[in-house]
């Protein structure tokens, strides 16, 4: 089984393709790049360097966010467009978990792991998981906690800690940005590349029946979109 996957959730996000669970090929973007500018030409360098056709691929998986905007439409667009063109199927993987399932990959069970990832105005997006018996990347590996949110560093900590569940790592470009925040509570953990983590998961996802129809993708932003913020205050402005 052949899977191609994007992570377009970050600047440089990162492409992938994983035959019967084994990484063909894995890159990082160029951030200097936009994704619109650079996506075209890493799918087909990916491609090239497996040594596949496009038609070979079973089917697509790509990160469904929380991330930037534009970069999730972008990746989405994608895929979308790929998948209808080969008749193929798709599966979204969250890339809060995607950053869990990587950092607690060697964790022994019952191991609490944070995903972080920065979500700007002094925010992260997070999520908090259990390490269970099961190997890394099946679906089992990891059950949830806290699910995505978006807040402040200080404020996810303190809702973790009322709960009694502080990680022991925090996976993710929040994390690193944010590590003064931690203090001594848990250890940051610098994101991986994403794209061959959410195509491992993806591949389990598609074994339980979770591809979807190209047409029904949708990104999974926790934060509304400023476009709508805006409109709804201009609605409250005009009643």
């Amino acid at each position: 089984m052949h899977v191609l996957a994007l992570d377009t959730t970050t600047r440089s996000g990162s492409v992938a393709i994983v035959g019967d669970d084994r990484v063909l090929f894995e890159r990082s973007g160029d951030p200097s790049r936009s994704h619109a500018e650079r996506l075209p030409e890493d799918v087909l360098n990916a491609l090239a360097a497996a040594n596949l056709p496009t038609g070979a691929i079973d089917f697509f998986a790509v990160a469904s966010g929380p991330g930037s905007f534009t970069g999730l439409r972008i990746g989405i667009a994608t895929i979308q467009g790929l998948a209808v063109v080969h008749r193929k199927r798709v599966v979204p993987v969250s890339a809060l978990r995607a950053l869990a399932q990587a950092g607690g990959a060697t964790l022994a069970e019952g191991t609490i792991v944070g995903a972080w990832m920065d979500a700007h105005r002094h925010d992260v997006y997070s999520a908090l998981y259990r390490v269970c018996r099961a190997e890394p990347f099946h679906l089992e590996r990891l059950a949830e906690l806290d699910p995505p949110a978006v807040d402040t560093p200080a404020a996810t900590l303190a809702r973790w800690l009322d709960s009694g569940q502080l990680p022991s790592h925090i996976v993710g470009d929040g994390a690193v940005k944010y590590l003064q925040e931690l203090t001594d509570r848990a250890q940051p953990v610098a994101p991986p590349p994403l794209a061959s983590v959410i195509a491992r998961i993806a591949v389990r996802l598609a074994r339980a029946g979770e591809a979807v129809d190209p047409a029904g993708l949708q990104p999974v932003y926790v934060r509304r979109p400023d476009a709508e913020i805006a409109r709804d205050a201009r609605l409250r402005r005009d009643l």
